[in-house]
């Protein structure tokens, strides 16, 4: 075998660590950029906190941003691909501090409150009232035992046999001490709690209502024995059973329905997760436009003190301040342009979905992530990482971009009808109707058909369960 050589010429895609970082930065929610920005400010002493910087204002005019297209096979997927290999990019060789920076929150206390000292857990208060009864040591001792095993519900889920033979037989606890002890444990400060099950918690509730209460002894046996009964909604094998009439019926779930299924989630202090919005959409003069917000833009800027040293020196510890003061100008640039990308997408969308931010959901349009990229000439997969966890502020709530996107049905007239404004229009059947006869998934899709907008009943069926609205049958009341 004889052995060439052959020249080729071929072209390779090579991600270089600018854009790597531009990708990552697009992709993050702006909590995690939050974060990133401090592990940055932490690492690299060329860069600084920035007070003294307005935000840019957005113009319309997305001509300032160059793109850099990179190949990758096109995506079917109408939320577009999430792969780096193609993607739109504003990569400048302009100089760094010509171009506007970006903002940040200052502090991260005034995002996530801290916990009140006083509040107690649901285990901490009822060992107080523990303390505070009449029990004896080992009694005392017995129910204290118990009250570790509840659930963060309040119940008590453990089985009291096996809790037996689990229990060291030194102790000398036996089953009827514990039966006993948990009898005291339910009669201790909240009605329900330690009960072992949802009809158990509701009869402890309910004996714990005034005697006089209207129909409490028949709440008490519906919610004793025929709770399942109640739940499906068959009223008139209840009636039988129970020998009342429907007056007498529909007073006994009122009081069931107005009790507390988890007495314990009251002392549930866990934190709620806050959610920053990157945009603000207000209306000026009968239009729609979106801003960036400006407390969630970091303001960062080179340290001008080491960036004169680093001019000063030459020698080899340059090297290092040198390769650092290029990372705080790729981190600047790429902030920029992360916050201009998010900036055109938002009004991009608000652009399609003016109806929605004038009428709600039943104005949304069918919005595909090919549309918007077409648009601002950016590939499917720019736009996906723009529009995850990325949300906006708007007058009727938050959302996040994702909301905006759906696919939709052709309606009669030839038009197009968006999934979430059927889905609305279903909530507000529902909401109307007659709670003695509620409408079918059949008789709600030919009230749809009536207005021109022809779905199916299995469609109608996945967008109520969607929706978390139950069949007719559980819908029905007295």
């Amino acid at each position: 075998m004889k052995h060439t050589l052959q020249l080729r010429t071929s072209q390779q895609l090579t991600l270089t660590p600018q854009l790597q970082q531009a990708i990552r930065l697009l992709q993050l929610s702006t909590q995690d950029v939050q974060q990133e920005v401090a592990r940055m400010l932490d690492e690299n002493p060329m860069l600084e906190l920035a007070d003294d910087y307005a935000p840019a204002a957005f113009t319309g005019d997305a001509s300032n941003v160059q793109a850099v297209e990179v190949a990758q096979a096109p995506s079917s997927d109408d939320r577009g691909s999430d792969e780096p290999a193609r993607d739109d990019f504003g990569i400048e060789a302009a100089d760094w501090e010509s171009r506007d920076r970006a903002r940040s929150i200052d502090d991260e206390d005034e995002s996530y409150p801290e916990h009140s000292a006083g509040q107690l857990s649901l285990r901490e208060h009822l060992h107080e009232q523990l303390a505070a009864g009449a029990l004896d040591g080992r009694d005392r001792i017995i129910v204290g035992l118990l009250i570790e095993a509840l659930d963060e519900n309040g119940y008590f889920t453990q089985d009291l046999a096996e809790l037996t033979e689990l229990l060291p037989a030194e102790l000398e606890i036996t089953l009827d001490d514990l039966e006993t002890s948990l009898v005291q444990l339910q009669h201790l400060d909240l009605p329900g709690l330690g009960a072992r099950n949802l009809g158990e918690c509701l009869v402890l509730q309910l004996k714990a209502l005034p005697e006089d209460t209207p129909q409490r002894d028949l709440a008490i046996r519906l919610a004793g024995n025929h709770l399942d009964t109640l739940a499906a909604h068959d009223f008139n094998k209840l009636k039988k059973l129970l020998h009342c009439s429907d007056v007498e019926l529909r007073a006994a779930q009122h009081l069931i329905v107005g009790l507390n299924p988890k007495p314990g989630a009251e002392f549930d202090h866990s934190v709620a997760d806050y959610v920053v919005p990157d945009v603000i959409i207000e209306k000026h003069k009968n239009r729609w436009r979106a801003r960036l917000n400006v407390e969630a833009m970091p303001k960062l800027r080179v340290n001008r003190m080491y960036a004169n040293i680093l001019q000063q020196r030459d020698d080899g510890n340059a090297s290092q301040l040198s390769a650092q003061l290029q990372e705080a100008k790729w981190l600047i640039k790429n902030l920029q342009q992360r916050f201009e990308t998010i900036l055109r997408v938002a009004q991009a969308i608000v652009e399609r979905q003016e109806k929605f931010f004038e009428h709600g959901e039943i104005g949304m349009r069918p919005l595909v992530l090919r549309e918007i990229a077409e648009e601002l000439e950016l590939h499917e997969s720019t736009i996906s990482r723009g529009t995850t966890q990325k949300f906006m502020l708007t007058p009727r709530g938050i959302y996040e971009f994702k909301h905006f996107f759906g696919s939709g049905l052709v309606t009669e007239s030839g038009g197009t009808c968006s999934s979430a404004a059927i889905r609305e229009l279903i909530r507000q059947l529902v909401s109307a109707e007659n709670t003695r006869k509620p409408l079918t998934d059949s008789r709600m899709s030919e009230i749809l058909a009536q207005q021109g907008i022809v779905v199916a009943r299995r469609t109608i069926a996945k967008y109520r369960e969607a929706l978390h609205i139950l069949p007719v049958n559980l819908r029905k009341s007295l």
